[in-house]
């Protein structure tokens, strides 16, 4: 296998007259597929990108591996409700849940909720039914787009109760249920979770009349048609009497605008009570996307594989817009689109396969995805970076939207406003501070002392800037297309030419100690191996600086040779290892392709076919990898057929012989594309494109700083290098920029600023670090052990002079866990003091708990210590605020040489915190102790 220039290939034009619509290609998808290990998918109901995902929940308290609501490892079933996520690392969802139930009703869902057996469970594309053993009712769920279709069998006669629980899982902010007749309800939720403010809105019809028979909330009123109930804490069961066998249909419309768009989507889509019609209709609208590619195999595992990754791939984003295109926008205001506006886009997992996969094949609704990003930008001022329900979460980094739209314009996919979407993405880019932003455009790279999670934000913020730049050239804004080209250069100034690895700097120079395989706050996600190679956009670039081809095929073997093991901290996303790459996680899922750029087709093929048969299972626990909105299935389907893009925004494909012997691709044109496995590969349009190294500006590099230590007691020396050997010009405290000719000694504390400039009079960003003479000779000696992750320095971090700011993730406090701190200050002379202070911090959220009280005691034989006093905490552990308190103790002038602090830990995590059912235990966070 090559380059595409490399590469013979025939395009086969075929009529699109076959009759697809006869092909079973759902027959072949089993949802079960990730709901089991860590692939957090849903087993249950739903429709090509539809509003509604209608499924069984086994989940209730927001664990991780619960974060679609099931878990195939669980036996009990708490009812079924109406929107899931498919395949994050965060919990959400879960709206509108239904318990079918017999006998006296209860609204603990310990009582309502069933044990159940996989062997009396079934699902396939569109429908999902399960035997409660509990009551011993059948449930059967299917749905449209907007509409959830339950038909429950009752197996026993007697009271059959429906419950409606609007606790479930996230937090209730507010909810309101009208009883509008006897087969009639309204439904109104407003949650927190993940996205802060959430709205749902429901029509629930029901076959039989049902009675309201108990309720949790005392509502407006009571009984009776028009009774009201509303509040935080709201459930009811609705009953009625059933004969042995008899059934009980449930059609719930889902609306994110309000009461009459859930009508009217009801009156579109649920008039009907024929549950096997639905049924039928929802498995054909899985057959035509299912159908958009044709593969042929003899091992049915394979084909299930296949069409249950086509099936994850066109599961999400879901539309979110009523019938009549009413939506709900990034303003919380009511709006009408004139195309399908969608919610979910993971675009940090979603940009690297997903889009290209979808720019290929399903070009109309790319273009809707982008117009929904240009109104998201319209009404919330910048692009989605993970938008769930109208809300933006902010979760993970860059703002990879500009992907999504650089490739489809690239790509010549039409429909949608070209120049607005430059303006947003230009904006998105230019106008924003936060998550480092604003540092980045100023010194062209961020370090650990600007931002936590430095290296991962510098390198997709240089990628980002390069999709922008294709924007532009496409519009002739060649001002803009040079700017934005020259900041996508800046992943450069995190590229160590001697360790040959892109690394974090702190304070001007590399940070130390360095461990490639670490996992730590200065990557998301990942480590040095898995973000070094994320230089899409100059892949050629990046080969040059390890020396050429040779060397960089060596590095990719190392990678790929190494032990598969991290260090560092636990990241339960980083799976599927082959030496340090990981298929189980994002960032590694271009690699394998690399070698294509060094000529060595044959190991992308060798590493591309073992993930695809090692990685991918007929299994529940079949994804190495969270799902994460299709993007884990996306890159098998891509690679299985023999592509890949590496660079999301070109037109380039890189080739891998395909793993099916033939395929078939029905593009929007009408045409079908036939691949045929001896030809290995072929190319998506018409003629062959000989991809050109693409030589880029090179940018000055920022210098770097060397030095011992941040602090120093009596002096410092201080060098700085060019990796260009072009000029360096520094400036200390404010000074006039001079030439640096020579190290530099400093004896007091000093800023320093440099830069570096070639001969063309081009300048590298500015590098800032800062040196603190160390405010006292003291020692100490820690009697407890940090975490390796949090230990700032090293012991000498806590009496440095240097304290550390809220944001803990940028390494300048020392962590403890499960265990109190201790420390012994040698002040090396008996000395007169009345106070003793020390920092600490609270993050409730990321188990950092103040601690319960603070002892402080002195000595002047490091023996015998008298006890000083004590400080309790002031601050709440459920004070959700990130926020540092400092500590201090006055007392009485008194004489000490030996200063001793006990800090208490709070313990295991109670039972209101998300770490309790992980029986966690929290940390204290310490930074900066005083003596005065």
């Amino acid at each position: 296998m090559s380059k595409l220039s490399k590469v013979s290939f025939i395009l086969f034009v075929l009529s699109f007259s076959l009759v697809l619509a006869q092909k079973n290609f759902a027959q072949y998808v089993n949802p079960f597929i990730g709901t089991g290990g860590h692939g957090h998918t849903f087993p249950g109901a739903t429709v090509p990108f539809g509003m509604v995902q209608l499924s069984p929940d086994t989940r209730i308290d927001g664990s991780w591996d619960g974060c679609s609501g099931y878990h195939y490892s669980d036996a009990v079933i708490y009812g079924f409700s109406h929107t899931h996520l498919n395949g994050t690392g965060v919990s959400d969802y879960g709206d509108i849940l239904l318990m079918p139930t017999m006998g006296t009703p209860s609204l603990d869902n310990k009582d309502y909720s069933s044990k159940f057996s996989h062997q009396n469970e079934k699902a396939s594309a569109g429908y999902y039914e399960v035997l409660l053993d509990k009551f011993n009712i059948k449930a059967r769920l299917t749905t449209t787009t907007r509409v959830g279709y339950h038909e429950y069998t009752f197996n026993n006669s007697g009271r059959a109760n429906i419950i409606l629980d609007l606790n479930h899982r996230d937090e209730l902010l507010e909810g309101e249920v009208k009883v509008i007749d006897e087969k009639t309800i309204e439904v109104y939720r407003r949650s927190k979770a993940w996205a802060e403010n959430q709205y749902i809105f429901a029509k629930i019809e029901f076959s039989k009349p049902m009675k309201v028979s108990k309720t949790r909330k005392a509502g407006k009123s009571t009984d009776g048609y028009g009774a009201v109930f509303d509040g935080k804490d709201i459930a009811l069961a609705f009953s009625n009497q059933v004969k042995k066998g008899e059934k009980i249909l449930v059609k719930v419309s889902l609306s994110l605008t309000g009461f009459e768009g859930a009508k009217k989507n009801m009156q579109a889509e649920g008039k009907s009570w024929d549950f096997e019609k639905i049924k039928k209709n929802a498995e054909h609208s899985w057959n035509k996307e299912l159908s958009k590619i044709e593969i042929t195999s003899t091992d049915k595992d394979k084909l299930s594989v296949f069409y249950t990754a086509l099936y994850h791939v066109f599961t999400q984003p879901n539309i979110a817009n009523d019938v009549d295109g009413k939506y709900r926008g990034r303003d919380n205001q009511i709006h009408t689109a004139n195309h399908d506006y969608y919610t979910v886009f993971s675009l940090w997992d979603t940009f690297r396969a997903y889009h290209p996969l979808m720019t290929l094949i399903d070009k109309k609704r790319t273009a809707d995805f982008i117009n929904t990003f240009i109104l998201q930008y319209e009404q919330g001022k910048r692009l989605p970076i993970w938008e769930l329900a109208s809300n933006e979460t902010y979760c993970m980094i860059g703002y990879h939207s500009v992907s999504v739209i650089a490739d489809a314009m690239m790509n010549g996919v039409k429909g949608f406003d070209y120049e607005k979407a430059f303006e947003a993405a230009k904006n998105s880019a230019n106008n924003f501070d936060d998550y480092g932003m604003k540092t980045y455009r100023e010194n062209g790279l961020l370090t650990i002392d600007d931002e936590h999670e430095s290296v991962s934000k510098t390198v997709e913020y240089a990628y980002d800037d390069w999709c922008i730049a294709q924007m532009a050239k496409i519009l002739g804004k060649t001002e803009d297309y040079e700017t934005f080209m020259k900041r996508s250069q800046n992943w450069k100034n995190l590229f160590d030419f001697n360790q040959k690895f892109i690394r974090p700097k702190k304070n001007g120079g590399w940070y130390e100690p360095f461990d490639a395989k670490e996992i730590n706050n200065n990557f998301t996600e990942g480590n040095a191996w898995h973000y070094t190679f994320f230089v899409p956009q100059d892949i050629y670039g990046m080969i040059n600086f390890y020396g050429g081809e040779d060397a960089f095929e060596k590095k990719l073997d190392q990678m790929f040779s190494e032990e598969s093991k991290t260090t560092g901290r636990e990241q339960v996303d980083v799976t599927g290892l082959i030496g340090q790459y990981a298929q189980g996680n994002e960032p590694s899922h271009h690699v394998a392709y690399l070698y294509n750029y060094v000529g060595k087709p044959e190991k992308t093929r060798e590493k591309v076919h073992y993930i695809l048969e090692n990685f991918y299972k007929n299994a529940p626990d079949g994804l190495i990898g969270n799902e994460d909105c299709g993007q884990m299935s996306a890159w098998y389907v891509l690679s299985s057929i023999g592509l890949y893009k590496v660079t999301p925004g070109s037109t380039f494909w890189e080739t891998v012989t395909p793993y099916f012997e033939n395929i078939k691709i029905h593009v929007e044109n009408g045409k079908t594309i036939n691949v045929k496995n001896e030809q290995n590969i072929i190319n998506w349009i018409s003629e062959t494109i000989v991809p050109e190294p693409r030589k880029m500006k090179e940018i000055v590099i920022v210098p770097v700083i060397h030095s011992e230590k941040r602090f120093f007691e009596k002096q410092q020396n201080i060098s700085i290098e060019s990796y260009q050997n072009n000029k360096i010009y520094y400036s200390i405290n404010g000074s006039d920029f001079e030439e640096y000719k020579q190290e530099l000694t400093l004896t007091e504390t000093s800023t320093i600023t440099t830069f570096a400039e070639n001969n063309k009079g081009e300048k590298s960003g500015m590098v800032t670090a800062k040196f603190y003479k160390k405010p006292n000779n003291y020692s100490i000696e820690i009697k407890s052990k940090a975490n390796p992750q949090y230990f700032a320095g090293g012991n000498e971090g806590l009496i440095d002079g240097i304290s550390g700011d809220a944001n803990w993730r940028k390494g300048d406090w020392h962590g403890y866990q499960s265990q109190d701190f201790e420390a012994i200050i040698d002040l090396k002379e008996s000395r007169e003091i009345s106070t003793i202070s020390a920092d600490f911090l609270q993050d409730t959220r990321a188990w950092i708990l103040m601690p319960t009280k603070v002892e402080f005691y002195i000595s002047e034989d490091n023996v015998n210590f008298k006890k000083l006093g004590e400080v309790a905490n002031p601050i709440d552990a459920q004070d959700y605020n990130v926020q540092t308190k400092n500590l201090d103790l006055h007392f009485a002038k008194t004489k000490a040489k030996y200063v001793k602090i006990i800090a208490r830990n709070f313990g295991k995590l109670p039972s209101w915190h998300q770490g309790f059912p992980f029986d966690g235990e929290a940390f204290i966070f310490i930074d900066e102790i005083t003596i005065l």
